[in-house]
């Protein structure tokens, strides 16, 4: 499977912490060493990096984690490939064009069998997150107005999300800069942070910060996670079928459909070493 990591934030943030502690579960506390990708937010353009190679020992992965790239939303993604070759045009996070912004997506699940409608979106790689998020883009595009309101956008990505996840599993990170819509499927955490601010300790690699030296009382920065990234602070596990709305790092909308429970993530179709190349 895969790893999500997203940031909402009312004032441009750097990643650099939370960043540092994922990357080492792409292939040293974790299995996720089939590629990365990360994408931050700047006014209307999108800084994205993008690696096959395991993030715990990619050159690139450390020269961003030590970036400090100021960004309002964030999405981030490592990858443990089921379906697709490990190549760089399967690295999440996607991105198209649509309305004159750039969305940006992110997939940690498995729908081995999904079959994206028509449309004008087609996927450059052979993943089926691609695949479905060429399906989002397709299905927005041609049933709702270019000024669409975030909360009239939510309740179409819901019904699409509820529709992929009776398929397999489905939890996804999609942004157009402007708000973040986050669905849980199995498995997804997070945390908000705000005044006061405190330290805190990641739990992959012995790194700890102090907030309250790095932000002022204004500042509202929440972190999505597909697992807490450190390990003292409270973080809020979604439910299974819950959705939340990010807006300047605040939740504007959320909810609960009802998704059947899948195979753990454990039991789905392990790497294939032909995926290689």
């Amino acid at each position: 499977m895969c790893e999500l990591l997203g940031m909402s934030a009312n004032t441009p943030t750097d990643l650099c912490f939370s960043f540092t502690g994922l990357t080492r579960r792409g292939g040293e506390t974790g299995p996720h060493k089939d590629g990365w990708g990360v994408a931050f937010y700047e006014g209307k353009g999108v800084r994205m990096f993008h690696d096959p190679e395991p993030c715990a020992t990619s050159p690139i992965a450390d020269f961003v984690s030590k970036l400090p790239i100021k960004s309002k939303n964030a999405i981030c993604h490592i990858r443990q490939a089921n379906v697709g070759n490990i190549n760089l045009a399967n690295t999440h996070p996607f991105a198209r064009e649509l309305w004159g912004s750039y969305w940006v997506f992110a997939h940690n699940g498995q729908l081995p069998n999904f079959t994206r409608r028509t449309g004008i979106y087609e996927a450059v790689g052979d993943t089926d997150s691609e695949e479905l998020f060429c399906d989002i883009m397709n299905n927005v595009r041609e049933n709702l107005p270019r000024d669409a309101m975030p909360e009239q956008l939510a309740e179409t990505l819901v019904g699409l999300a509820k529709e992929y996840a009776q398929q397999g599993v489905f939890n996804c990170l999609l942004s157009n800069g402007d708000w973040l819509f986050t669905f849980c499927s199995t498995k997804l955490a997070s945390i908000t942070r705000r005044a006061p601010f405190g330290p805190a300790c990641l739990s992959d690699v012995e790194v700890e910060i102090d907030f309250a030296a790095e932000t002022t009382p204004k500042d509202v920065v929440s972190i999505i996670a597909t697992e807490p990234l450190t390990n003292d602070e409270q973080w809020d596990i979604y439910d299974r079928g819950e959705w939340k709305l990010w807006q300047e790092g605040e939740v504007i909308a959320t909810g609960k459909v009802d998704v059947p429970e899948h195979k753990r993530e454990a039991e789905l179709v392990a790497p294939d070493p032909s995926l290689h190349g």
